[in-house]
Order: C-alpha cells, then structure tokens, then sequence
C-alpha cells in the first residue's frame, strides 16, 4: 500500500494583522514542507510526493515546528515574546501513542536553545531508554537543567540575546513602557492594555498522521508577553498543550494558565473517546469544550479568554483524515498538506464578529484532507 502523510500546523492564535499576514502563511507552508520530508528540490509552493522520505508522525511534528521556531514571525524559539525582563523563556512538548505507552517530552522555562521541541523530543527519546539503575527518567525538563540536557545530548544552544528577534524587542519596549504608564491619564484604558497584551499571537505547534505509527502532536510557545521569570505554560504541561491517540491528535494554542487548569489537550480527546466503539462527532466536542472554557474562565474574570486548537481525526467513513480548528480569538493561523496533494496550504481563519456580542466568541471549521 502506498504510504500516507498528514500534517496540519498552526501560527497560533490571537490577532493575525494584515501587514504579516504573507510572512505568516509562508512560515506554515514551509513547516508542512519540512515536514513531510521533502528534497531540497521542492519549492516552497509545492512538492513532488515522489520525493518525500518516510518517517514518523513524530518526526513530521518536530521537523514542522522546527520551521515556526526559526521564523521571527511566530511566538516560538526566536521570535518569542520576552518576560518582563526582557528574557526569551520558551515551553515546548511533543507527544505520541506509543505501542504500550503515551510517548511524551517536554521543556518549560529554558532559555538558549534554538530549537526546543529538538530538545522535548530528546527527552521524549531519553525516557524510552532503560536505565541500569532503574532510576525513573524526567518527561519534563526546565530552566538550567533543560539547558544543560540540551547541551549534553548536542542540541544548538545560543547566547540568550541571540534568540531576541528585533519584532519581540520592538513589542516588549511598547508594553513595557505601557506597564510602567499604567496609572496615567495618558495611557489606554486598562483593560485595553490586558486585552491587547493577550491578543499578540502564542503558541505555534503541529499535528501529523503517518500510515506507519499513527497519530502525533506537539507545541511550542515562547509565551505570555512580559510574563514572570520561570513561568511555564501550557506548552510544557502534560494533557494541556497536545495530545495524541490511535485515531486523534489536536495541538492547542491560547492563555497557558487556564489552559493548564482545564488539561484542555486531554479533555477534547476523553470528549471524543466514548469507551464503546461508537463515533463521537468533533463539532460537537469542540462547540461544548470551547464554550465550557469561555464559562469557566469569564468566571475567573476573564473578559477574552483565548484557545485555539487544531484537531486531526481518522475520518472512519471518509477517505483520509479531517482536520477541524476551533478558537476563540479574532484568529487563527493554519497550514495543511498531505503526501496525495501537491500543494501545502495556508490561511489565516478570522471570526466574522471579534469583538463578541456578549455570547462565547467560538469558531469552528473542518476540512477534509
């Protein structure tokens, strides 16, 4: 049988606006390229499936992510937002089913490392390796000691400025200047100021289906803008950013914190999982999860509460997977391509109505890929 390939990435979610809107939909076309393992001849519109190598979900995940990492576009890697410091700190984590075992790694708070979902995938690879002590090896690794794994294992780690791309300087000046006017009558009101500073873009990730193993995802965030040194996000929490099974993946983007106390990842695929063999629709799981998120946050005070997820599900009586993406911010940044298509797309879904009417702000849509 001829093999099969999917990917599905995403840009993240918050405000996607018009003046980068080309750079971010070329940033998610590359990541699908890369990810499906294309020849260094593949143009970056379009690829020759005859070309691509055979891998693993896993690795389409991570090599896809990579791309968003590298782009100073996207709130990942170079191109995170910095704590109020003025620091890069990034979470990342990458997740799979294994045979007997979920398969996961994750990185919180590490600063210098180029790439960190290289460097949750090595954790995720170190933890399979029995150890002669029988010691217990870390899924998840943060701050010094993730950096220091890092540079044992020959993962590219930089001077910390060098992960500072011009942009993030530029927005953390802004805001930070915003913060400390925060009591003058010049100023935006306040609750624009913690609005704005929640709608800049987060956390990019991926998810990917190969006919071989499965089903895979992963994230990676830089984080909140002016965050608190040593804060970890979703990105990093196991059942909050990704998560994966035989027949599903989604990756999940938004405000980490109340991400992380929903296990939102996990959650969405328990909603899909009946226990019975019987066919659960996505539609319907995403609408009640996404609209329990905006109660239960709204009850915390949260005027806009942001998530946005990308979902990968085996179509059972479709040809193929479909993918299906939900959030509740003004937007979402996606890309999509599969081994049967000859093109990766890009699109940056907006809701109609940004600004609410008072009901949950949802928006859901699916293709089939």
């Amino acid at each position: 049988m001829p093999v099969a390939g999917y990917i599905v990435v995403h840009g993240g979610a918050g405000t996607h606006g018009r003046t980068n809107e080309k750079e971010v939909k070329s940033a998610v076309r590359k990541a699908c390229i890369e990810g499906l393992s294309l020849s260094q001849s593949a143009s970056a519109d379009g690829f020759d499936s005859e070309t691509c190598v055979e891998g693993s979900a896993l690795s389409m995940v991570e090599r896809a992510i990579v791309v968003l990492e590298n782009n100073e576009h996207l709130n990942a890697g170079y191109g995170s937002n910095l704590t109020i410091d003025g620091m890069v700190e990034c979470d990342a984590s990458i997740i799979a089913r294994g045979h007997s075992s979920i398969l996961f790694g994750s990185v919180g708070a590490v600063s210098g490392v180029k790439n960190p979902i290289k460097l949750a995938r090595s954790i995720l690879d170190y933890s399979r390796i029995p150890d002669k002590l029988g010691r217990i090896a870390p899924l998840t690794l943060v701050s010094l000691g993730a950096r220091k794994f890092a540079e044992e294992r020959g993962l590219e780690v930089l001077p910390q400025e060098a992960l500072v791309a011009p942009n993030a300087r530029n927005q953390w000046k802004k805001w930070k200047q915003r913060l400390a006017n925060i009591h003058s009558e010049e100023v935006m009101n306040v609750d624009d100021i913690q609005t704005g500073l929640r709608d800049v873009q987060d956390t990019v990730g991926a998810v990917a289906f190969h006919s071989r193993d499965g089903m895979a995802a992963g994230v990676s965030s830089g984080g909140l803008l002016l965050k608190h040194p040593g804060r970890v996000g979703e990105a990093a929490v196991y059942g909050a950013g990704c998560w994966a099974t035989e027949n599903m993946a989604c990756s999940l983007t938004g405000t980490g914190e109340h991400i992380v106390r929903e296990g939102l990842a996990r959650r969405i695929s328990e909603g899909l999982s009946t226990g019975t063999g019987e066919e659960k629709d996505p539609h319907e799981i995403l609408n009640s999860v996404l609209i329990d998120f905006w109660e239960s946050c709204t009850k915390l005070d949260e005027a806009s509460p942001s998530v946005g997820v990308v979902l990968l599900v085996a179509a059972k009586d479709e040809d193929g997977v479909r993918m299906w993406c939900g959030f509740t911010t003004a937007s979402m940044a996606v890309g999509y391509a599969s081994l049967q298509n000859a093109k990766p797309k890009a699109v940056v879904f907006r809701h109609p109505n940004p600004k609410g009417d008072g009901r949950p702000r949802i928006f859901i849509t699916s293709l089939l890929l």
